[in-house]
């Protein structure tokens, strides 16, 4: 992606995107007032806020308004060049028809490949490689949430001081397995995540489930997974049940006492663990972007996307998300399918997405949030065209539906809502060991299980919350550093984080946010 970055004595800037947009972003702080002359000749006809968007041309009612080479409105009165247009002036377009949209017509050339990188991680028996080495609980159902909380507590505090290669438990709690239609079609999709949530390479192979007893989700089920998943044996070393209705237990400090004690010998187990040098192909690394701003697409989201093709060169395995996010700009996506299945599958997980939101008798205008607005964003159609350059320009090999495993290696489009809560979970099912989110407006998100890498996409936002964001991208917006710049900076923290050389600082102020398993199946 190409920006043109405009300035008047190096004080006034704008950011226009491509060379066929009629609008540009304000990059300064506090946004510029009415009667700021550009060394183009532009000039506000009044103060324009940060992030939104200035007319740069006159646009006649029921104009398009372009914005990266696309249509992301249209006036719904006439703009005047060098007025603020914000999102009130602006009609949503209609989202692309699928059945119209090339498949794998532009598969962009495999990029040379990277090699000499490595990273320090714990290697799996399976083959996997994670980034910590937890001791993950599982559970079957919300019920027992509250017994494993206080069970946590008291691992953290007698246990894990005599096991200090373990890096810490996590209380894998979530709010399904019972009253809910467990055989019903969309069942699949939580089942699914909750099975693979267990299996994350930064749980080491270790699978300790905690159940009630009565749920309609039991263990043995829930270890099962589902038609398109490999089962967990029960017998298979390193994976136990506890029931907390067992008869053997009386009362509850009986099975507080047998949960202590199947949690030391999976520490045991774990505490044996070493780190050791691993290629970068070892790596699964999620992208996901929450709070977007109107610099979103132009300085974070492009930077990741930059890192993604470094890692995807390395031969790892990088995801992104979002449906909602990616709905609108689809159409840019399809033909960089890396065939027509790969193609059709894209589409697939957005017809079903479009079938989920008419059910639920909305769409995806319901996307964009207040903060988003505040930002600069119009609508979901300009969020989506900045959302997708967290994917770079690696031709995309796989789909999976919410949940689901990678079965390769390259860039991989994992269906997900756009919640920032439910597309961690969904990306953890789906095996990332690292996970790098872009914020405009500015968020403490993180995920107990991976580090989550927060990369602030303006200055202003990295500064105040400088113990917050791990890493800032503004520097693009003002022109101190390209886009090749930041990815590469991020690329090396990526492997800092993950060989555990440095910590997020949500990981370091213990910032985490419970698990949100995606559940469009009905609950009784």
């Amino acid at each position: 992606m190409s920006s043109t970055i405009m300035t008047n004595a190096e004080k006034a800037l704008y950011i226009k995107v491509h060379v066929d947009d009629n609008v540009a972003i304000i990059v300064n702080n506090n946004g510029l007032p009415a009667g700021t002359q550009f060394s183009d000749g532009l000039t506000l006809i009044e103060h324009v806020p940060q992030g939104h968007k200035v007319a740069l041309r006159d646009i006649a009612t029921g104009g398009d308004i372009i914005r990266y080479g696309e249509v992301i409105g249209y006036a719904l009165r006439e703009i005047k060049q060098g007025s603020w247009i914000d999102e009130s002036l602006v009609e949503m377009p209609k989202a692309p028809a699928l059945e119209t949209l090339p498949l794998a017509t532009k598969v962009p050339p495999t990029l040379p490949p990277l090699e000499g990188y490595t990273f320090e991680g714990y290697r799996n028996a399976d083959g996997s490689v994670g980034t910590k080495n937890l001791l993950g609980i599982t559970t079957s159902v919300q019920c027992v949430a509250g017994v494993v909380e206080y069970v946590v507590k008291l691992i953290e505090r007698d246990l894990l001081p005599k096991y200090p290669n373990v890096d810490g438990v996590v209380g894998l709690s979530h709010l399904y397995g019972c009253g809910v239609a467990i055989n019903a079609p969309a069942a699949v999709v939580p089942i699914r995540t909750i099975h693979n949530i267990a299996l994350n390479p930064n749980f080491g192979g270790e699978i300790m489930v905690i159940g009630l007893g009565c749920e309609k989700l039991p263990p043995e089920r829930l270890l099962a997974g589902t038609e398109d998943q490999i089962p967990i044996a029960v017998e298979r070393p390193g994976v136990s049940i506890t029931r907390l209705q067992d008869e053997k237990h009386v009362g509850f400090k009986s099975m507080v006492d047998d949960i202590l004690q199947v949690a030391e010998d999976h520490l045991r187990r774990l505490n044996s663990r070493q780190r050791q040098t691993c290629p970068v192909s070892d790596l699964v690394v999620g992208t996901q972007c929450g709070g977007s701003d109107a610099f979103s697409g132009v300085t974070a989201n492009p930077a990741v996307g930059f890192a993604s093709d470094l890692l995807v060169r390395c031969g790892a395995t990088v995801m992104f998300s979002e449906v909602t996010e990616v709905r609108d700009a689809i159409h840019l996506l399809t033909p960089r399918a890396a065939d027509e299945q790969v193609g059709r599958r894209m589409l697939e997980e957005m017809a079903w997405y479009d079938n989920y939101l008419d059910d639920g008798k909305s769409d995806r205008s319901a996307n964009t949030t207040p903060g988003n607005k505040k930002g600069g964003l119009a609508n979901i159609v300009e969020k989506s065209l900045g959302s997708i350059a967290k994917s770079g320009t690696s031709a995309i090999v796989e789909v999976l539906s919410p949940g689901q495993r990678p079965t390769k290696k390259g860039l991989i489009f994992a269906a997900t809502p756009a919640s920032d809560f439910i597309c961690g979970t969904q990306q953890l099912a789906s095996g990332i060991t690292v996970q790098v989110f872009t914020t405009g407006r500015g968020t403490p998100y993180g995920l107990v299980a991976v580090p989550v890498i927060k990369m602030a996409t303006r200055d202003a936002l990295a500064d105040r919350w400088f113990d917050l964001m791990d890493i800032s991208a503004g520097s693009i917006a003002t022109g101190r550093a390209t886009i090749e710049d930041v990815g590469w900076q991020l690329f090396e923290l990526i492997l800092d984080i993950a060989s555990g050389r440095k910590k997020t600082w949500s990981d370091q102020w213990g910032i985490h946010n419970a698990l949100s398993v995606f559940n469009p199946a009905p609950v009784t």
